[in-house]
């Protein structure tokens, strides 16, 4: 999953700061639904990841059945916080 190939595909275009509310809105409920009916484990992973990222992630209760994933899932926002950190 290259990340300027999730961009175009979501919001019709690489550069995120060209994208009006309304796009970036319509785009976030694009990936949401596609997060839904993804059944590839790590493809569904990694759409969560970035719609974590994005903003737009659903809870991990909703998101993951699976314990495993949802620790996993824990882990990320750790990182991803750290990196806000410095």
């Amino acid at each position: 999953m290259e990340l300027d190939d999730q961009f175009r595909r979501y919001f019709g275009t690489p550069d995120l700061a060209t994208v009006n509310a309304a796009a970036f809105d319509a785009g976030i409920e694009h990936m949401r639904v596609d997060f839904g009916l993804e059944k590839d484990r790590d493809r569904r992973f990694g759409l969560w990841t970035l719609l974590h990222m994005l903003g737009g992630a659903p809870d991990l209760d909703v998101a993951f059945s699976s314990e495993a994933d949802r620790a996993a899932a824990r882990r990320f926002m750790e990182m991803a916080e750290g990196l806000h950190e410095d």
